[in-house]
């Protein structure tokens, strides 16, 4: 079985981020990335605001990925995400163009307000 190149690439993105290898994560985003959290209606645009985003996530945070889809334009992950003992389930649309993610689209079936302290690094729709 062949797995598709951006399956690889959502598996490596969830990989970098739960190792807190920041450097890692960039080298998979186009510079000028596009991330929306549908649920709290938060945008963050640009390679290094939205790893800045990621690396300042508050709390004791740990992902899994429980699921990879993926085609020619990008990749599907179905994910467990826990902070602070507190599991969510989190599904991830990410675009992926020439090889890097161009848009990362995150859906939180569960409601919630978003963390404080990320202003300065989001907008809000």
């Amino acid at each position: 079985m062949t797995i598709h190149p951006n399956a690889e690439l959502v598996r490596r993105y969830w990989s970098t981020a739960e190792a807190r290898d920041w450097e890692g994560f960039a080298a998979l985003l186009h510079p000028d990335v596009v991330y929306e959290a549908h649920q709290t209606r938060e945008r963050v645009t640009g390679r290094d605001p939205y790893v800045r985003f990621n690396a300042e996530f508050p709390g004791d945070w740990h992902v899994t990925v429980v699921r990879v889809l993926a085609d020619d334009s990008g990749g599907f992950a179905w994910t467990s995400f826990a902070v602070d003992g507190e599991e969510m389930t989190g599904l991830h649309v990410l675009t992926v163009v020439d090889g890097l993610v161009t848009k990362v689209d995150d859906f939180w079936p569960e409601p919630y307000d978003p963390p404080p302290g990320r202003d300065h690094l989001v907008e809000r729709w």
